[in-house]
């Protein structure tokens, strides 16, 4: 799966704001800790100087998730 410039091309407002709500979101709780670390992995799909793709991003919260479960 490629990078797909139209649907996921750079926005760094896009990739500031899911930043942004990851910040107010975390918390002490693993949930929210792990909820404010897909968001940011997702803003990366936006930032121009990362180079990702929305399967990198599942594989990877796929692996967090199951050494969570662990």
């Amino acid at each position: 799966m490629s990078h797909d410039e139209g649907t996921y091309g750079p926005d760094e407002e896009r990739a500031e704001t899911l930043r942004e709500i990851g910040e107010e979101i975390r918390g002490e709780s693993s949930e929210s800790k792990l909820v404010a670390a897909m968001l940011y992995r997702v803003s990366d799909l936006y930032d121009p100087d990362e180079e990702t793709s929305p399967r990198d991003i599942y594989v990877n919260m796929r692996e967090i998730i199951r050494t969570k479960e662990s």
